[in-house]
């Protein structure tokens, strides 16, 4: 494997130094031996041997016909509610989607409502590369507080509510389904998007989540946000924008889409013969399976080593557990000492849109085996024991 240099703070670099790093429960993404290889090359060969060019041209703005069809056919099985291939733009990844809906929907300056905690590099998009005004609107453990949200209503005028409905990144939180009813309803009244980040929602490990945001595309008010990243590969920066017809023609009418004629069209066709003959559906199954190891693993860890230092509770799906300590702890005062004893985290602060939540921390189990995050849990307890006793 490559080894490249990494800065302490870059957590998304497709190549990992472990022996630079040590165990870092700061990465949020898939380890390297989730990575499905052999699958995709059958997936590629399959899509090759067909004979055809096609694929290799500028395709279709609103993206491949075939693939739509296959996605909404995959997504209406996994979501056990219909989606439609008109209802589908294909977009290269759930980051990229996000900015296409800043560009379209927003202007410098804009107020947008945002989940506070939320995902700090969505965060970093919408402030940094936008320009927005972002509202944090506080959570609890049923997802976004409706209350909180009404009362910011009563001051401002959202052009967007940004939310992360399914295992949210970085509490593992879930939407409750009334409150989903409930913001969609908002949403209509108040004459505002919402803008629905599900990368998370087909990764369940126990019951199924409330039924997507994306199930209320019909009104004309939600923009839902998927991604392979999750589910397949990161690498292959392939996702979808979910919603009513009139929206996404907003998205194939822009000049980018214009202009590039579709969006990933090459990797979409790809990955369509996973879809079409059920190789992704089985890898998923498979991949939450793991996934559920990983999350007994970290919870026996925190249980032994953690228990009276931080509470959390254990995530029903996603990517990660979310720690609280007591109050005037710092976790990122603490990341040095954690450095030195061999493990990382992604301190609570980063996720705060008001520089909050300093006493918090997220890790992630989905880039480490059980072995890896039972040592990376022993070599964190007594950093953050310390911490607590002082």
């Amino acid at each position: 494997m490559k080894v490249v240099n990494m800065q302490p703070n870059d957590l998304r670099s497709s190549q990992v130094n472990r022996a630079a790093t040590g165990i870092n429960f700061g990465i949020g993404q898939p380890g390297f031996d989730l990575l499905p290889l052999e699958m995709l090359k059958r997936s590629a060969d399959a899509r090759f041997a067909q004979g055809d060019t096609e694929f290799l041209n500028y395709g279709f703005e609103q993206g491949d016909g075939y693939f739509r069809d296959a996605l909404a056919t995959f997504l209406s099985a996994e979501y056990a509610t219909p989606v439609a291939p008109e209802q589908l733009m294909i977009t290269a990844g759930a980051s990229q989607a996000l900015a296409l809906i800043c560009t379209l929907f927003t202007a410098p300056g804009d107020t947008i409502f945002v989940e506070e905690p939320s995902y700090f590099l969505a965060l970093r998009i919408l402030r940094e590369d936008f320009g927005l005004n972002a509202v944090p609107i506080p959570s609890d453990e049923d997802g976004l507080r409706l209350d909180a949200l009404e009362d910011a209503l009563s001051r401002h005028r959202p052009k967007f509510v940004y939310t992360i409905p399914a295992f949210q990144n970085p509490t593992g939180r879930t939407l409750s389904s009334k409150r989903r009813e409930e913001l969609v309803a908002l949403s209509r009244r108040h004459n505002f998007l919402v803008v629905a980040d599900e990368v998370y929602q087909l990764l369940q490990y126990g019951a199924a989540p409330p039924s997507p945001l994306a199930s209320y595309a019909e009104w004309e008010t939600v923009l839902s946000i998927g991604s392979f990243s999750k589910i397949l590969a990161p690498g292959l920066r392939l996702g979808w924008i979910q919603a009513a017809p009139p929206l996404v023609q907003r998205f194939v009418g822009c000049g980018l889409v214009d202009s590039g004629g579709g969006l990933n069209h090459f990797t979409s066709n790809v990955v369509r013969p996973a879809l079409e003959n059920g190789w992704q559906s089985s890898y998923l199954a498979g991949l939450r399976e793991t996934y559920r190891g990983r999350i007994a693993a970290m919870e026996h860890g925190l249980q032994r080593h953690l228990a009276g230092v931080a509470t959390w509770r254990t995530p029903d799906g996603g990517y990660f557990f979310w720690l609280e300590m007591e109050q005037g702890i710092d976790t990122a005062a603490l990341l040095p000492a954690a450095r030195a004893a061999g493990v990382e985290f992604l301190p609570g602060v980063r996720c705060s849109s008001v520089g909050g939540l300093g006493n918090c921390l997220r890790l992630s189990f989905a880039h480490f085996g059980k072995a890896e995050i039972a040592e990376g849990v022993a070599r964190l307890g007594p950093v953050l024991q310390a911490a607590s006793n002082r």
